[in-house]
């Protein structure tokens, strides 16, 4: 009796836990928030761009003066720096959204966002090419090559990576139901992502903070210690989805132990680990590296659909 008891008791806090994760999972990552965080973070981007544009003017004009290290106010191209930024803002929500529906386009999303910052870094650096016969003995400009380029390849991986995705098997016209254990970690990654939402809102509200008042408030001459900009909060940012990665792949296990989806997850932590790494390294090595960790998904999801194929 004590037994079914403490049974029964067990299934009810579990269908409670259930119950809230669930209901925060409907408040900050269902699919009417997502649009309304669209519309609210396109008025914030255009409204950003507008000021960004101001502060230039008043900053040419010298009616405003500001210690600019970072460049930004120097020229009026660099304004699209800003909106570009709020638009991997919400590209990091989205990233979020589609955790708990599909890893395979929750790694999409990853790839996105990394390709929308080499093209935030190739419109901030627009301002400092010198267009001359020595094209490709210019720092500036060999790294603004580099980024055409990578941007392109990457663009078309992500192309070929979403082909890749494989569509979830329908029988007379129904999606077929999940299983328990994949109901279950399913749960899990709803948790997951919720967790992530505040972790990620104080993650960036934190480096943005800091790193405006090393820029432009603080009074230390070590101008050299201020961090590039296209460095805040995604290098801590990918140092969050590599651990969550290696969670979501050990509580894979719960679910399903087939070498195929084992091998495909841990290529794409590899990937991710990599992405982290170009972080922490500068000129065409960051841009190489930064598409061979794409590719290496790529080729990943590629080699376990053909795993699929054999199974089936």
């Amino acid at each position: 009796m004590t037994t079914k008891l403490f049974h029964e008791n067990k299934i009810s806090v579990m269908n409670k836990v259930l119950q809230i994760i669930n209901s925060l999972n409907l408040r900050v990552l269902s699919e009417e928030t997502r649009k309304k965080s669209e519309t609210i973070i396109i008025w914030i981007a255009i409204a950003s761009f507008m000021i960004h544009l101001l502060l230039i003017g008043l900053v040419e004009l010298h009616w405003l003066q500001i210690n600019d290290t970072s460049g930004l106010l120097k020229n009026p191209i660099v304004a699209i720096y800003t909106p570009f930024s709020f638009i991997l803002i919400y590209e990091v929500y989205l990233l979020v959204h589609y955790l708990p529906r599909s890893i395979t386009r929750y790694i999409g999303k990853q790839y996105e966002i990394i390709t929308l910052i080499v093209i935030r870094r190739i419109f901030k650096d627009l301002s400092k090419l010198e267009f001359t016969p020595d094209w490709f003995t210019v720092r500036n400009d060999l790294q603004f090559t580099y980024d055409i380029i990578a941007v392109l390849l990457l663009f078309f991986l992500i192309l070929v990576f979403y082909r890749l995705n494989p569509k979830r098997v329908e029988k007379d016209g129904q999606t077929i139901a999940p299983s328990q254990e994949m109901a279950n970690f399913i749960t899990m990654k709803k948790a997951v992502a919720t967790l992530l939402v505040p972790l990620f809102l104080i993650l960036a509200t934190f480096n943005f903070g800091h790193w405006i008042y090393e820029n432009f408030f603080s009074i230390s001459l070590m101008v050299d210690s201020v961090r590039d900009i296209n460095k805040i909060f995604f290098d801590e940012f990918f140092t969050v989805l590599i651990l969550v990665d290696v969670f979501l792949l050990l509580i894979s296990f719960l679910h399903t132990d087939e070498f195929n989806k084992v091998i495909r997850n841990s290529g794409f932590i590899i990937s991710t680990i990599l992405i982290k790494i170009s972080f922490g390294i500068d000129g065409l090595l960051n841009t190489v590296l930064t598409v061979v960790a794409v590719l290496i998904g790529v080729i990943f999801l590629a080699i376990h659909n053909q795993y699929d194929k054999l199974s089936t």
